[in-house]
């Protein structure tokens, strides 16, 4: 087995179980780790019971810190595999992600860390987002593209970057800021067949976006200068509250 998949989950009992529906039709053998950080719902329990029910190869950890970067670090501690993907609870992934993303990584060799899909807004053809962010890839190899759902990494990379880690980083965007650490180590590939797609349920993502100038700052710094972008941008982040915990809010679930 060369794959562990990890699923950080808080309340997400109405996502879910369409996200391990679609992973447990996955054409390449894996091992499960579900991470609950904190759930109030029953969302952990008929995980559990699905898991029983499909004789899937699953481990069920706890981390009471709240914010998805210690899930993430809690779940990535238990990773015995070669990959590991980093999957969110409430995205499809087609049967062919994880095969897909081995090909890839195959193909690139050691120096090829990161297979990184792309989001599409359903699972009948490909985006103009997406083929937007494919075309991105393709003129600035070394940069982030993509959301923290759809990142596939060779585990012993991920690990000597720093990982995920709320002494580096906790804040939001953390996919921006651990990909360019990770990228430090080796290079990233995208295909139009590597791809999930993501609920719509985030319509309002202004507690979690940068602005307008700091994306532009993002894509124009240099890499080599990109530390010195993210130390500025922490600065920011942390003098607006843009703490990983922010995404524990759910504006979606307000009346």
């Amino acid at each position: 087995m060369r794959w562990s998949v990890v699923v950080p989950v808080f309340n997400e009992a109405g996502y879910l179980p369409r996200t391990l529906c679609a992973l447990a039709e996955q054409d390449a053998p894996f091992r499960l780790i579900i991470v609950d950080n904190g759930s109030t719902d029953q969302g952990i329990d008929a995980a559990r019971a699905f898991v029983a029910e499909r004789g899937l190869d699953a481990v069920f950890l706890a981390e009471s810190t709240p914010g998805q970067v210690h899930a993430l670090k809690r779940g990535l501690a238990a990773v015995e595999t070669e990959f590991v993907a980093i999957c969110d609870a409430d995205t499809w992934y087609p049967a062919h992600y994880l095969s897909t993303a081995q090909a890839l990584l195959d193909e690139g060799g050691a120096a090829c860390v990161v297979a990184a899909g792309y989001l599409r807004a359903d699972t009948h053809g490909r985006s103009r987002a997406g083929l937007h962010r494919l075309l991105a890839a393709r003129l600035m190899p070394r940069q982030n593209h993509t959301s923290g759902a759809a990142h596939c990494f060779r585990t012993q990379a991920l690990r000597a970057a720093g990982g995920y880690d709320a002494a580096i980083w906790p804040y939001v965007l953390k996919d921006h800021e651990l990909m360019h650490r990770v990228l430090k180590l080796g290079s990233q590939v995208y295909d139009p067949h590597l791809w999930c797609v993501s609920s719509d349920r985030r319509g309002d993502r202004r507690a979690v976006r940068w602005s307008l100038v700091e994306r532009l700052a993002y894509h124009l710094t240099p890499f080599d200068l990109k530390d010195g972008f993210f130390q500025c941008l922490a600065a920011r982040f942390e003098a607006r509250g843009q703490r990983d915990v922010v995404l524990r809010q759910r504006a979606w679930a307000q009346s």
